[in-house]
């Protein structure tokens, strides 16, 4: 039997008081196990499906499918013609905090967009009169751009700039903004992936440090009354609720909204309504998600699409005039 090393054991610890559900979470890290992988439907779903599906959960819109293990809906001819995407269940408990909000939305941003598995789900759950995905690493647009295109995905807009870029240029400018943060990815080993160093806390704090200026500048951009997705596929509390807490101490006017339909997953580790996926539980390899609301009053700006300089539109299909395929990893 591997032996866990002190790193994670001491990480155990913080996360359960428990040693059975210390033990549970170890085990699920140095003896992976598959997980079901899911679909979002992006056209409409067939009456028939061309998969075993499982059981839904009540915090799964009806526009997802989990698929039952062996299924491989990237080889199905509905994926090239951009049916569906496909995207780790995990991805849809930390997006499913989306369907918390009202549906009148406008403009929906996704500061850390690629693959696009988040930007597709807010467009299908939301259907925004625009999106805008951004993805500041160059080498990851192509991903992105693809997978918007074939999944036929209007209207919106890609762009590639650093978050403090928009934080300037358009700020209040979106009803909803979507930070799905670049993190240690703690969660890619209860896959079998490797994410070397990913418990150092050296990694970890530099990882929470970059988390916390993306967030500051993605809360600029929310308009009044809009609200600010954060989520990641870690489990380290510095890049979670210790994030959220120092967020909510530095931008008072937001505050965390209570999704009644995580309750069951409520963080053990925050007072704030956040919410946890552990392996353990067997619905993915993890993911920490919370939905804040900015509580100032005021109009929401129009964007400046010349500030935006996009490098891919696809605006074809409806008026925004006034406005990893590759599974996700985090």
């Amino acid at each position: 039997m591997e032996k866990p090393s002190n790193l994670l054991l001491k990480l155990s610890r913080r996360l359960f008081e428990n040693p059975d559900n210390q033990e549970k979470f170890i085990n699920s890290l140095i003896h992976p196990q598959l997980f079901e992988s899911a679909v979002i439907w992006c056209q409409d779903k067939p009456d028939i499906l061309p998969f075993m599906a499982e059981r839904t959960t009540i915090w799964q819109p009806q526009f997802v499918d989990r698929l039952s293990i062996g299924e491989k809906p990237g080889k199905n001819i509905l994926h090239d013609q951009g049916y569906f995407y496909c995207l780790d269940f995990s991805s849809v408990f930390a997006a499913s905090i989306l369907l918390a909000i009202p549906l009148d939305v406008r403009v929906v941003f996704d500061m850390c967009a690629s693959p696009g598995g988040k930007s597709i789900f807010a467009w299908k759950a939301l259907q925004p009169d625009l999106l805008i995905s951004n993805e500041v690493i160059g080498k990851r647009l192509g991903m992105l751009i693809s997978n918007l295109k074939r999944c036929q995905i209007s209207p919106c807009t890609v762009v590639n700039r650093d978050s403090s870029i928009f934080a300037e240029k358009i700020p209040l400018s979106s009803d909803l903004v979507m930070v799905d943060a670049p993190c240690t990815g703690q969660s890619l080993l209860a896959k079998g992936e490797k994410a070397p160093g990913c418990f150092h806390p050296t990694a970890i704090n530099k990882s929470a440090n970059r988390q916390k200026r993306i967030i500051a500048n993605s809360a600029q951009l929310v308009a009044p009354q809009g609200y600010l997705a954060y989520m990641t596929c870690t489990y380290s509390p510095e890049e979670n609720e210790q994030v959220c807490e120092w967020f909510l101490s530095r931008f008072p006017q937001f505050q965390a909204v209570n999704v009644s339909y995580l309750e069951k997953y409520q963080s053990h580790l925050s007072n704030i309504p956040c919410y946890r996926l552990f392996p353990q539980d067997r619905l993915g390899a993890g993911a920490f998600t919370v939905l804040f609301q900015n509580t100032t009053e005021g109009e929401r700006n129009e964007v400046d699409f010349d500030a935006l300089s996009g490098v891919w539109s696809n605006t074809n299909h409806r008026d925004a005039e006034d406005t990893h395929d590759i599974a996700e990893s985090q």
